[in-house]
């Protein structure tokens, strides 16, 4: 939030409009992310808005930094256990925050604030989930790999792409996240992942 010299900025109206900005971005997609909106639903002005951020994507970036798309589940005692629960979020429909996220997609690919607010929500907290997971099995005696480590987390991500541009609520069959995890995780930590227990 960049903000300009004079009267402090109220943190209640600043949460307020970036909140109704995640409804914009959730509800409807970031071509209809604008100044005029924003003021309208938050009530407020659009010069309090430019007092915060210079642009709708400086906005947008704000309000999706805040969110942490992917977690490392607790310790579920097995390579192949830590995997589906890292995935489990795959068999729900997209949430509120994973909407706004992936109006964001396309146009990430030409603004700087998007891609940084697409690393912040995904991107970063996926690697962190890789490294811990990866520290668990070594502490377990499943030592990975960080070249397979690497690999894992390009291929979480492409996934996790794939969920947030599909057509559709993103929702996957438990099933089928489960065959991802036993034909296409699971390999990439081998040899150190045990057999796949169906």
């Amino acid at each position: 939030m960049s903000g300009t010299p004079g009267r402090p900025l109220s943190a209640e109206l600043s949460e307020q409009l970036v909140a109704v900005a995640v409804d914009i971005l959730a509800e409807e997609g970031w071509g209809r992310l604008n100044s005029d909106r924003v003021a309208a639903r938050a009530r407020a002005g659009k010069a309090g808005i430019y007092r915060r951020w210079p642009s709708m994507a400086a906005l947008a970036r704000s309000a999706v930094s805040r969110f942490t798309l992917v977690r490392a589940p607790e310790d579920e005692g097995s390579v192949r256990a830590d995997l589906v629960a890292l995935v489990s979020s795959w068999r729900r429909p997209l949430s509120r925050e994973e909407r706004a996220v992936a109006s964001l997609v396309g146009a990430a690919r030409h603004d700087e604030d998007l891609r940084a607010g697409l690393d912040a929500a995904l991107v970063h907290p996926l690697t962190e989930s890789v490294d811990e997971l990866g520290r668990r099995w070594a502490g377990r005696g499943d030592d990975v790999p960080a070249e397979r480590l690497a690999l894992l987390r390009s291929v979480l991500e492409a996934f996790w792409w794939q969920r947030l541009t599909a057509a559709g609520d993103g929702g996957m069959v438990a099933e089928h996240v489960e065959q991802v995890v036993d034909d296409v995780l699971l390999p990439l930590v081998a040899p150190a992942a045990e057999p796949a227990r169906r």
